[in-house]
């Protein structure tokens, strides 16, 4: 059966991922019927006595997890003044502290900002500004860094998570929690197209944008995930197997990312799924806790796959439990996606493109599909519809490159008080990604470039992520990232940083990538770097920090 069909039939009158049409935000769109109707829904509906959160030594049931929410939920309200529609900022590692609070914020219908906890002192001063938030909810690091800019915020609400002291006029939330009584999470009007979070983008130019999404976006994405899983069943006759035992996922990933919270955190509470808690990405760590926990699947960008891909051929860790390695926040290259498939003894290799303003949805590809077409990004979501367009706005038929645009549930309003970029990203209902892509015959996405991100050389046109794909090809080479950086005469040159194991010099670098590149793409100037290069919360490689050291470089006529 090929995949139309299956779908066809799984989401047909009756069944449980029945489609139907909805309005949002002014725009048709596909939905599901069945869905929960909010995140509260969702949490509620989930309520067990099977382990969820799993932090170190802590350890919540579903059913715990949802008491302590409630606590929480109380403390906003009945302390803090938290009404539907006021925003809640999160800012904290990977905490079960940063779970409940999200629980408890949209549960009672206030909006949960997801601040990258990576920020330094100013960032976090303008995303708790841009938001308006009413509450912050985070942890010892984030007020060491948040103190540093006395009286920022005025009026904010501070509760201190794992800090008993009062850095930044935080009060301890045990302390909070002791003036509150504990009982059910407090009532709040709000439905399906209610705001629901603001996750804001890297803010790789200029200051971030905060991108608002409602609980019906969210929640399309996660039935979205669990319909591709049936399909692949279906398509092969087959139904999807209820496990012996109870599924575990490693969160590697920051929570403040949309990989994180929506793919891994929240994807657990219908599949009711044990969720293990990372402080932050540690390959060594990561084994140890696959073996305790017998852990079943791991989504990560593909530097942190990657590292697992790496350990797993010399660590004596059983990691056989594995079945399930998904890829998320950038592109693989191809020789990783062989790598897990030949890696791991049970393991299918998965990803998928998506964005923070699709709720980390839009294709998805996986097991043996991936491996015979390990470039692409996958099929397009049921919930979504996808379309390449050329800069006229014209859609383009199949194989002709132009801009990717995505229309369907789980794409966002918008930008929180951004009308500016609500303007400039959205036409007529469509969202502009920004990426330069192609769909083939059957179907499958291919993401080229960014439209942005291309090297002009004396008028030829070089995409960075082809020229990227083939560095990763040399064995030396571990990351990637090109870019251009001025030239008098033609106007850009190539420029690349790369990653590399062991010795790699100029000479043989070029040797090895003659044969597979035109000469105009041949990197001009490069840089080595025996580090892993710098990247964003959300995993994606700092390209615009290289492109500015070399150029400084350049300038200095150090090379």
């Amino acid at each position: 059966m090929d995949r139309t069909t299956a779908l066809a039939e799984l989401t047909a009158a009756g069944m449980p991922y029945e489609l139907e049409p909805v309005e949002l935000y002014g725009r048709r769109c596909r939905g599901f019927r069945h869905a929960p109707p909010t995140l509260r829904n969702l949490f509620e509906q989930a309520r067990s006595d099977l382990p969820f959160l799993v932090y170190e030594d802590e350890r919540l049931t579903f059913e715990e997890a949802w008491q302590r929410a409630a606590h929480i939920g109380r403390l906003l309200v009945l302390q803090h003044g938290v009404v539907p529609g006021d925003r809640v900022a999160i800012a904290m590692r990977n905490y079960p502290e940063w779970i409940l609070s999200f629980m408890a914020a949209t549960s009672v219908g206030g909006i949960a900002v997801a601040m990258n906890a990576l920020w330094q002192p100013d960032e976090m001063v303008y995303g708790l500004e841009d938001s308006g938030a009413k509450v912050l909810l985070a942890d010892r690091e984030r007020l060491e860094r948040l103190a540093q800019r006395p009286g920022a915020a005025p009026g904010l609400a501070v509760v201190g998570v794992r800090c008993e002291d009062t850095l930044a006029g935080a009060t301890p939330l045990e302390r909070a929690l002791a003036d509150v009584e504990p009982g059910p999470m407090p009532d709040a009007p709000h439905g399906p197209n209610d705001d629901a979070t603001i996750f804001y983008t890297s803010g790789s130019t200029g200051h971030p944008k905060g991108v608002v999404a409602c609980h019906r976006n969210i929640l399309s994405a996660l039935l979205s995930w669990e319909l591709d899983v049936h399909a692949a069943a279906h398509m092969r006759g087959r139904t999807v197997p209820v496990p012996d035992e109870q599924q575990a996922t490693l969160l590697g990933v920051p929570l403040f990312h949309v990989t994180g919270s929506h793919a891994v955190y929240l994807a657990s509470y219908r599949a009711q799924r044990r969720v293990v808690c990372m402080y932050k990405w540690d390959v060594e760590r990561a084994a140890e806790l696959i073996e305790r926990e017998r852990i079943t699947s791991v989504v990560a960008p593909p530097a942190m796959t990657g590292d697992l891909v790496a350990l797993a051929s010399t660590t004596e860790r059983d990691l056989s439990s594995l079945a399930f390695v998904g890829g998320g926040g950038a592109a693989r290259a191809p020789a990783q996606v062989r790598d897990i498939d030949r890696t791991f003894r049970r393991a299918a290799p998965n990803t998928g493109w998506g964005m923070t303003e699709t709720n980390a949805i839009g294709a998805g590809i996986a097991g043996r599909d991936y491996v015979e077409h390990p470039e692409s990004s996958g099929r397009a979501s049921a919930v979504l519809d996808l379309r390449i367009v050329d800069e006229a706005g014209r859609e383009l038929p199949a194989g002709e490159r132009g801009e990717l645009q995505v229309h369907g549930a789980s794409v966002v309003r918008g930008y929180w008080e951004r009308p500016d970029a609500n303007a400039e990203t959205f036409v007529d209902g469509w969202l502009r990604t920004g990426d330069v892509a192609y769909l083939d015959e059957e179907g499958f996405l291919y993401i080229v470039d960014r439209i942005k991100d291309l090297v002009i050389r004396g008028g030829e046109n070089i995409g960075c992520g082809a020229v990227e794909a083939v560095l990763l090809e040399h064995p030396a080479v571990i990351e990637a990232s090109v870019y251009g950086v001025p030239d008098e005469r033609l106007g850009e040159e190539v420029g690349a940083t790369l990653h590399v194991e062991g010795t790699l010099d100029e000479a043989a670098l070029r040797a090895f990538l003659e044969p597979r590149l035109a000469r105009f793409e041949i990197p001009r100037y490069v840089r080595f770097s025996k580090h892993p290069l710098p990247r964003t919360g959300s995993g994606k490689i700092l390209k615009r920090q290289l492109r500015e050291e070399a150029a400084a470089e350049l300038a200095q006529g150090n090379r």
